[in-house]
């Protein structure tokens, strides 16, 4: 029984990563999806395809690669903020990802983002810190 769709969504993509994979099928919902653009914005995959055929739908997402040395672009990929115990912070208490070079991705009142845009927006609510993502040192 899946209880944590986000933390499902993650592993889904961290196991694909470690074996190699170049393509991985994740069940559909729309933070999923919202999740999916971000990854693809900050340049942590390749590509992404949200398939509505079925009733529940699925995302095929392309994982990145290293050109050179084969190695995945994401070097971590941690959930923080689960549902037995949720983290909130507001924009000023966000986490700094690797001194500005991971993503720290937020769920606040206006949507899903990263944790820089939440910073720009400065809301005065709290958001809940979904996961952070850190890419492979270039």
């Amino acid at each position: 029984m899946n209880t944590d769709p986000i933390a499902d969504y993650l592993t889904r993509i961290r196991n694909a990563n470690s074996a190699g994979h170049k393509v991985v099928s994740i069940p559909s919902s729309n933070l999923k999806k919202e999740i999916t653009k971000i990854l693809f914005d900050q340049g942590y995959i390749l590509s992404y395809k949200f398939d509505d055929s079925t009733v529940q739908g699925s995302i095929k997402i392309a994982l990145k690669y290293d050109s050179y040395t084969k190695d995945p672009v994401i070097k971590k990929l941690e959930r923080i903020s689960k549902p037995g115990l949720r983290k909130y912070s507001d924009s000023d208490g966000l986490p700094r990802v690797l001194n500005g070079l991971g993503v720290a991705i937020v769920s606040t009142s206006n949507g899903v983002m990263t944790g820089k845009k939440s910073k720009t927006i400065k809301h005065w609510w709290r958001s809940s810190l979904l996961c952070i993502l850190k890419k492979k040192n270039v």
